[in-house]
C-alpha cells in the first residue's frame, strides 16, 4: 500500500504540473494576441480597433484599409516569424552549448549574412532588397556549415560544445574583419550595412514573409523533433549515449534547426540577436529544464517581446521610428545587468 500511495501521489504530481504547463502556454498564446492588436492599431497613425477588423474583414479602399494590409499586418506577420525563430533558436543554442550567454550568432549566423549581403552589393551589383535577404541567408547558412565543419575537427561524434564555441567565435571574427574592409571601399554597402545590422521589420512586404516562412517552418520541426534528444544530453554526454541517443545526430539536427531559424530571421530583419540571448532565460522560471516546454515557450515570448518592442519603437520617437533592434539592446542591457547579480547559478 505504501508504494501503491507513494505512485498515485507521483502521477498526481505529474498530471498537475502538464495542467499547469498547458495553462501557461495559453496565458503566453493570449499576450502574443494582445502585441498582435497592437502591433497593427498603435503606429504614426493610430487605427480605431473597429477600422482595424473592417480593413481585415471587408476592406473598400480607404486610406486605413491600405495602411492595415499593405503595412501594419507583413510587419506583424514577419514580426511573429522572427521572434519565434529567434526565441527558438536561442534555447537550442544555450542548451547544446551549455552556455548560459550563447546566442543563435554564434554560430556565424550574423556576420555570414552581413558579408554575404555587402559582397552582393560590390561584387555583383545588387540593388533589391529581395537579393540582399536572399544572398543574406546563403551566406548564413554558409557560415553555419563552416563552424559545424571545424567544431567536428579533432572530435569524435561529432562537436562538443567547446569546439562549437571556439568554431563560432573564429569564424565571426573573420568575417567581421572582411565586412568590415569592404564597406570602406563602397558608400551604398556602407549605407545597407548599417541599416541592416540595427535590425529592422519596417518596410518589409508579404513577398519576405512568403521569402523565409519555408525556412522557419522547417525550422521549427527540426527543432521539435530535437527537444527529447536535447533533453537527455543535458543529463551528460555519457548518460545521453548510455540512454541510446546519437550524440552526432542530435547535435547535426538541433545545429540544423538553429541554422535555418536564425539565418531566415537575420537575412530579412538584421541583427536582432538579443531575443535569442534574453528570451531563455526568461522562460525557464515558467518551463522548467524540459526543452518539450522551453522550446514553445521560447517561441511565444520571442514574438510577444519582438512585437512589443516594435511598437514601443513607433511612439517614442514621433514622427520618426526607432529601430527594433536599436529598442531590443536598451532592453537587454538592464536584463543582463539584473542576470550578473543574480546568487543563483542558471541551470541548463
Amino acid at each position: 500500500m505504501p508504494k501503491l500511495a507513494y505512485f498515485t501521489r507521483v502521477g498526481n504530481s505529474e498530471e498537475e504540473q502538464v495542467r499547469r504547463r498547458t495553462a501557461v502556454f495559453g496565458a503566453l498564446l493570449a499576450i502574443v494576441a494582445i502585441a498582435i492588436v497592437m502591433s497593427i492599431t498603435i503606429g504614426s497613425k493610430p487605427v480605431p480597433l473597429t477600422d482595424a477588423w473592417h480593413a481585415l474583414t471587408s476592406p473598400t479602399g480607404t486610406e486605413n484599409d491600405i495602411v492595415i494590409r499593405s503595412l501594419r499586418v507583413p510587419r506583424t506577420v514577419l514580426g511573429v516569424l522572427a521572434g519565434i525563430a529567434l526565441g527558438v533558436a536561442g534555447a537550442l543554442m544555450q542548451g547544446h552549448t551549455r552556455n548560459p550567454l550563447a546566442d543563435p550568432g554564434l554560430l556565424g549566423v550574423t556576420q555570414g549574412a552581413a558579408f554575404a549581403m555587402v559582397a552582393s552589393i560590390i561584387f555583383l551589383g545588387m540593388t533589391s532588397l529581395y537579393a540582399y535577404i536572399w544572398f543574406g541567408l546563403a551566406g548564413a547558412l554558409i557560415a553555419s556549415v563552416g563552424v559545424f565543419a571545424l567544431g567536428m575537427v579533432g572530435g569524435r561524434g561529432g562537436p562538443t560544445p567547446v569546439t562549437l564555441a571556439l568554431a563560432g567565435t573564429a569564424v565571426s571574427a573573420f568575417l567581421y574583419a572582411l565586412t568590415s574592409a569592404l564597406v570602406l571601399i563602397d558608400e551604398q554597402a556602407m549605407d545597407v550595412f548599417r541599416f541592416w545590422q540595427s535590425g529592422s521589420i519596417a518596410a518589409r512586404g508579404a513577398e519576405v514573409v512568403w521569402q523565409v516562412l519555408p525556412f522557419i517552418v522547417v525550422g521549427l520541426l527540426l527543432a521539435l523533433i530535437n527537444a527529447p534528444g536535447l533533453n537527455a544530453l543535458s543529463l551528460g554526454e555519457d548518460v545521453a549515449r548510455s540512454l541510446g541517443q546519437n550524440i552526432g545526430l542530435t547535435r547535426g539536427i538541433g545545429i540544423a534547426a538553429v541554422t535555418l531559424l536564425a539565418g531566415a530571421s537575420v537575412a530579412a530583419c538584421g541583427s536582432l540577436s538579443f531575443i535569442g540571448l534574453i528570451v531563455p532565460h526568461l522562460v525557464r522560471p515558467l518551463s522548467g529544464t524540459d526543452h518539450r516546454w522551453l522550446l514553445p515557450y521560447s517561441g511565444l515570448v520571442g514574438a510577444a517581446l519582438l512585437l512589443f518592442a516594435d511598437v514601443i519603437g513607433r511612439v517614442v520617437a514621433p514622427p520618426g521610428e526607432l529601430e527594433v533592434g536599436i529598442v531590443l539592446a536598451l532592453m537587454g542591457a538592464p536584463f543582463f545587468v539584473a542576470l550578473v547579480r543574480r546568487r543563483k547559478p542558471v541551470r541548463l
